[in-house]
């Protein structure tokens, strides 16, 4: 399998080279240059296997050569053996055919935990392989922070900095990444929304002197293996369902487009999914996009969802790469565009888009609302995130005997505040965690400046 660039202009690698360099040297995405396929035999056989075992099956085919199957089979058992869930990522009923795919029992409490752990993991042993060191760079809104510092934390071959946007993420999603001791690990506030953190962490890696000297690495879901990894529990709650017997619709709350573009991968290379939602809050490009078929930048609101406070959504580049018929060139230009303000979709990929996608929109009161419906409908206590899933699923319904799948991205937990504001119950965090407000905290404010983060970086990497 060989990656290649969304566009057009670097070399093409390996997964694990794909993987190492998370951004392309063009600035591009990499995607695999074909799609593997699984028929319906293969995935009917997925029916009662474990996690791990349907997880080995669905990404053998993009890591190739990377690991032995013996290798790959014990990175994966290892990466989700801390999950507190023997299904790693079990189904709840929530209405007669309608469902949340809870993606919160990995060690943060979020969905990020799926594909991190799995990345950490292979990281440390393609770096062991090779007897190199990298400085892990990554912007989050909240989750991806997290997930990123518990996998790499204490790792002799990596360093890892986290950009996250300051005073902007919940309490708990701040002091997860505040409070680790290792020394390895570094949070840095930056002082500006997550857009700005995804632009420094684009502007480093497009530095290639400064990108070569610190050996960056990325684990934002610009890099592959994070989309990869996500794309197993697609398969393991369709089957769940009666897949591939039946279509399963699946509606999923949505930042940086990451998630539902593991969706669309998992519909290409055999799934029968009946739809893809994408649900955004109050900051609603994509949403917008769908329904005028311009994707325009108005600014970020802070909201009640932060994690999905983010309007430069770095993994629609892949989408936009495959409905402009895989031309690099067309979305360079794209992106030049967007970088101006926005642009128009061409006609034929705006119909395509529009077929293979649906969209809502929920703002705060509806988010709520949400929240406190299905606590007092079932008892069951859910983020925000995934209440914003839940009202986009509801808007985009067809066929209400097709299964809707809304993924519940976060323990409700991480977002107790608001939580508490909209059903009156307080959601405690689990035993393991409940001296997270004791711990002592690290955090390292910094400037909206390349400059600055680059010179905080050398400081601080270890050679």
């Amino acid at each position: 399998m060989r990656y290649v660039s969304t566009r057009g202009a670097a070399p093409e690698l390996s997964f694990e080279a794909a993987m190492l360099a998370g951004l392309a040297r063009d600035g591009g995405l990499y995607l695999p240059e074909s799609w593997p396929q699984l028929d319906a035999a293969t995935i009917g056989g997925f029916s009662g296997l474990s996690y791990e075992e349907v997880a080995v099956a669905v990404m053998r085919s993009f890591v190739g050569e990377a690991f032995s199957e013996v290798e790959f089979r014990e990175i994966v058992g290892r990466a989700y053996a801390a999950f507190d869930h023997p299904a790693r990522c079990p189904l709840v009923q929530i209405g007669p055919s309608d469902w949340i795919l809870e993606l919160h029992h990995g060690p943060t409490l979020a969905f990020k935990d799926v594909a991190m752990q799995l990345i950490g993991r292979m990281f440390d042993a393609v770096l062991a392989r090779r007897g190199e060191r990298v400085a892990i760079v990554g912007a989050t809104s909240g989750d991806t922070g997290s997930a990123a510092i518990e996998a790499f934390r204490g790792l002799d071959a990596a360093d890892v900095f986290i950009l996250y946007p300051h005073g902007r993420v919940s309490e708990v999603q701040r002091r997860q990444m505040t409070t680790p001791s290792e020394p390895n690990v570094h949070a840095v506030a930056v002082e500006g929304d997550f857009d700005a953190c995804q632009a420094l962490v684009k502007a480093m890696f497009s530095d290639l002197p400064f990108r070569d000297e610190m050996r960056l690495g990325a684990v934002n879901s610009i890099n592959w293996a994070r989309v990869m990894a996500q794309v197993v529990y697609y398969f393991t709650a369709a089957v769940a369902l009666g897949a591939p017997a039946r279509e399963i619709a699946f509606s999923v709350p949505t930042g940086n487009f990451g998630d539902v573009f593991a969706g669309h991968v998992a519909r290409a290379i055999g799934l029968p999914v009946a739809g893809l939602v994408i649900a955004t809050n109050e900051n609603d490009i994509l949403h917008r996009t769908l329904v005028t078929g311009r994707h325009e930048k108005a600014g970020v609101v802070p909201t009640i969802t932060p994690s999905m406070d983010i309007e430069v959504s770095s993994n629609f580049e892949r989408l936009l790469w495959e409905l402009y018929d895989r031309d690099g060139a067309a979305v360079r230009q794209l992106m030049e565009e967007l970088r101006a303000g926005g642009f128009a979709l061409r006609q034929g990929a705006a119909t395509t888009l529009r077929s293979q996608f649906a969209s809502g929109r929920a703002d705060q009161a509806q988010t709520s609302a949400m929240i406190a419906r299905v606590a007092r409908e079932t008892g069951l206590v859910i983020d925000p995130h995934t209440a914003v899933g839940l009202v986009a699923a509801e808007q985009a319904r067809g066929d209400r005997a097709i299964p809707m799948v809304t993924l519940g991205t976060a323990h409700a937990a991480k977002f107790p505040d608001a939580v508490e504001a909209a059903c009156g119950l307080r959601p405690a965090l689990p035993a393991r965690m409940a001296d997270l407000f004791d711990r002592p905290e690290r955090i390292d404010v910094l400037p909206n400046d390349l400059a600055a983060l680059q010179s905080y970086i050398r400081e601080r990497a270890r050679p």
